[in-house]
C-alpha cells in the first residue's frame, strides 16, 4: 500500500480497464480468472506487469523491452500477459509491494508463483528469462525466499504462540525493545532519514520520534529535526509537493513523481513538528505541499487525483525539465496527472489538510479538508457504512479504503465538533469489523487487505494496512466507549505483533500503534455551543495541541450527552475547555493561552 520502499519506477496503463490496450504488439488482458483459465486451455504460463502511471522505469521498459521483437514474440507464443495498475488494485499491490514497480511475476496455470522480478528488466535479460521459464516452469528462488517477513507473513487464520493460545495486543517487552533499537541503528547519522540508498521522508518514523521528543528523549528530538530539514530538499522549490524519494544515497537527487499519500503524509508531519517546536520553515513546508496539492491534484468537485508522473515524456529522465521555473515547465507542457479519485488516496489528504489547519489556524484548509471528506461520503460509499477504491471496484471493497476514511471523518470530527462525522467513522469501523475477518474457522489475527476471494489471490493480512486498522479503532474506542472497536484494534494489533511482522523497516509504525493501544490519549474537551464562536476558537486551540494522539471534542450540551461519557464537565456560563489524561483533569479554561498553560501542567507529574 504505501510506496516508499519500493525500488520505484515505471508507467502503467491507468486502470484495469485499460489493460487491453495494446503498447508494442502485447495483447494485454486483465487481472482475473479468466486469465488462467485461458492459460490452463492453451498450456500456457501467465506473465503479470505490475506498475503504476506515474514512474519512470516502466515507461522505459514500455518502450525498450516490451517493444522488443523477441519479447513480444516469447509472450505471443507462451504467456498470457497480464497488465494491472497497482494504485487501483491494492489487493495486488499490497501483496507484491516488496517488488517494486515494475514488478514482474510469472504464475503457472493453477495460480502458482514460479518467479518475481524487482525493477527494470532490459530486453535481452527478459528474453532469457522468459526462455528458460518456458524450458523449466518450476518455482525459482524468488519464491521461496518471499515466505519469511514477505508479503505472506503467515497463513491465514494460524494462532501465535505455543499451543496457538491468544497473545495480549500489545508487544512483549523484548519485542518493543528490539524494535527501538532496530530503528535507531537503521538511522542515518550522517544524513538523517532512515535507510542509505534511497532517502525519504519516513513519516511513521518521524512521528515516533516526535512522541518520544515530547516525552523528553533528546535523541530521538535530533533524528526528527534532522529528518525533516533533510526531507525539505524533497519539495519542489517551483511548484510545490513533495517528490518520493531521492537516489544514490542522498538527498540531491530526487525522482520527481508526486503521489497523493506523500503529499498528505508530509502536509501532515511538517504541520505537527511545527505544533511542537515552532519552526517556521515546517509550517512553510507544509504549506508548499497544500499549495502543490491545490492547484494540480485537486478536481473540481473537491476531491484529489491520485498522482503526477515523474516524466514529462514517458521513459526520458526529467530533471531537465524540473530545473526550469514555472514559465519554462508551463512552455514545455505539464506532466500527467492520474485522475483517478480512489477513497483511500482521499482519506489520506484529509488527515494532512486537518493536520495543516490544526497547525496553521488556516480556515480555508479546514474548507478544503471537509469538501474531500463530504465527496467520499457521497461518492465511494458502500451499503452498511465501508468504502469503494474507485467508482467501480475490481476485487474490492478494500480494507485501506475504508480504514482511510475512517480515520478521516474522525479527524473532521475532533475539528469540527460535528457529530455526524463521529457517526460515518463508527459505520465505517463495523463495516471493517464485519467484512475484513481473516477467512478461517477460528478468524485469526489481524484483517485481510481485500474481501473478495480470488483463486489465484486469496486475501491476506498487510502490514500497513493493519496499523492503520488498530490506530483507527482504537482512538475510534476512545471517543465511543464500544467495546467491538477496542476489540477490532487488538485483532489488527495481535497480527502486528508477530515477530517477522513486526521487524519489517521501519518498524516505527508498528511501535506507535503498540504506543497508542497501551494508553490513555491526551482528552481536550470544549464545554459550549457549538453556534458559539468562543467554542470554536477553544476547538482549534485544543486541536493545535502538538501530541498527534489526542481526543479533542466538543460538547454542546444542546446535542445530549457526549458518546463516551467517561468524565462530567460542569456547565459554565461561558464556553470553557478542559484538559484530562489517565487520572485528572484540568481547572477550566476560557481563552487559547489558558488551554495550553492547563495541558502544560497536566503534563507535570503530580505533586
Amino acid at each position: 500500500m504505501r510506496n516508499v520502499l519500493r525500488p520505484l519506477a515505471i508507467l502503467l496503463l491507468a486502470s484495469s480497464p485499460l489493460a487491453a490496450s495494446t503498447p508494442g504488439e502485447i495483447a494485454w488482458a486483465d487481472w482475473s480468472d479468466a486469465a488462467f483459465a485461458r492459460a490452463k486451455a492453451e498450456r500456457r504460463l501467465v506473465l503479470l506487469d505490475l506498475g503504476a502511471v506515474w514512474c519512470h522505469w516502466c515507461h522505459v521498459m514500455d518502450e525498450t523491452t516490451y517493444r522488443d521483437p523477441g519479447v513480444v514474440s516469447l509472450i505471443a507464443d507462451h504467456f498470457v500477459a497480464v497488465r494491472v495498475d497497482q494504485d487501483s488494485r491494492p489487493d495486488l499491490s499490497n501483496r507484491y509491494e516488496d517488488y517494486g514497480w515494475p514488478a514482474t511475476i510469472v504464475f503457472d496455470a493453477r495460480g502458482a508463483e514460479l518467479v518475481k522480478f524487482a525493477g527494470y528488466i532490459p530486453p535481452a535479460r527478459m528474453a532469457a528469462l522468459l526462455e528458460a521459464l518456458v524450458a523449466d516452469p518450476t518455482p525459482g528462488p524468488s519464491v521461496t525466499a518471499e515466505s519469511a517477513g514477505g508479503r505472506r507473513d503467515r497463513k491465514p487464520g494460524r494462532k501465535p504462540g505455543a499451543g496457538g493460545g491468544r497473545r495480549d495486543a500489545t508487544l512483549p517487552d523484548s519485542l518493543r525493545g528490539e524494535l527501538v533499537s532496530l530503528l535507531a541503528d537503521r538511522y542515518d547519522r550522517d544524513l538523517g532519514g532512515w535507510g542509505f540508498s534511497k532517502k525519504f521522508l519516513d513519516w511513521d518514523a518521524v512521528e515516533w520520534c516526535m512522541e518520544r521528543a515530547r516525552a523528553g528523549d533528546a535523541e530521538a528530538a535530533t533524528m526528527a529535526k534532522e529528518t525533516l530539514a533533510a526531507s525539505r530538499k524533497l519539495i519542489d522549490p517551483v511548484w510545490g509537493g513533495l517528490y518520493q524519494y531521492s537516489d544514490s544515497g542522498d538527498w540531491d537527487h530526487p525522482h520527481f513523481e508526486k503521489l497523493a499519500q506523500f503529499q498528505a503524509e508530509g502536509m501532515r508531519i511538517f504541520a505537527q513538528a511545527y505544533a511542537l517546536w515552532g519552526d517556521p520553515a515546517d509550517l512553510e513546508a507544509a504549506r508548499a505541499i497544500r499549495r502543490y496539492v491545490s492547484a494540480f491534484l485537486k478536481s473540481p468537485g473537491g476531491a484529489f487525483f491520485v498522482s503526477q508522473d515523474a516524466d514529462l515524456v514517458a521513459g526520458e529522465h526529467a530533471g531537465e525539465y524540473y530545473a526550469l521555473d514555472d514559465a519554462g515547465r508551463r512552455s514545455r507542457g505539464i506532466p500527467r496527472v492520474d485522475e483517478h479519485l480512489y477513497a483511500r488516496e482521499n482519506g489520506w489528504m484529509v488527515q494532512g489538510l486537518v493536520a495543516l489547519y490544526a497547525g496553521s489556524g488556516d480556515a480555508a484548509v479546514l474548507d478544503e479538508a471537509l469538501a474531500a471528506g463530504r465527496w467520499i461520503a457521497a461518492n465511494r460509499g458502500l451499503p452498511g457504512g465501508g468504502f469503494r477504491h474507485d467508482a467501480r471496484d475490481y476485487a474490492g471493497p478494500y480494507l485501506g479504503d475504508s480504514v482511510s476514511a475512517g480515520r478521516a471523518f474522525l479527524a473532521l470530527y475532533a475539528a469540527t465538533g460535528d457529530r455526524a462525522w463521529l457517526e460515518r467513522a463508527k459505520a465505517a469501523a463495523d463495516f471493517v469489523g464485519r467484512t475484513f475477518r481473516v477467512p478461517s474457522a477460528d478468524g485469526g489475527d489481524g484483517l485481510v487487505s481485500a474481501a473478495a476471494a480470488s483463486r489465484v489471490a486469496p486475501p491476506m493480512p498487510q502490514r500497513d494496512d493493519n496499523v492503520a486498522a488498530a490506530r483507527f479503532a482504537n482512538l475510534l474506542f476512545r471517543y465511543t466507549g464500544r467495546p467491538a472497536d477496542r476489540k477490532l484494534a487488538e485483532r489488527a494489533m495481535r497480527y502486528l505483533a508477530e515477530p517477522d511482522v513486526a521487524r519489517r523497516f521501519t518498524t516505527a509504525s508498528v511501535l506507535l500503534a503498540d504506543a497508542e493501544l497501551s494508553s490513555e490519549p491526551e482528552h481536550l474537551t470544549v464545554v459550549g455551543r457549538r453556534s458559539d464562536a468562543r467554542s470554536l476558537e477553544l476547538l482549534a486551540a485544543a486541536l493545535s495541541d502538538p501530541t498527534a494522539y489526542k481526543r479533542v471534542e466538543l460538547w454542546d450540551r444542546a446535542e445530549g450527552l457526549l458518546p463516551n461519557s467517561d468524565v462530567d464537565f460542569p456547565d459554565l456560563e461561558r464556553p470553557a475547555a478542559f484538559a484530562c489524561n489517565g487520572t485528572r483533569c484540568s481547572l477550566p479554561a476560557f481563552t487559547a493561552a489558558e488551554l495550553k498553560q492547563r495541558v502544560e501542567k497536566l503534563r507535570k507529574p503530580a505533586s
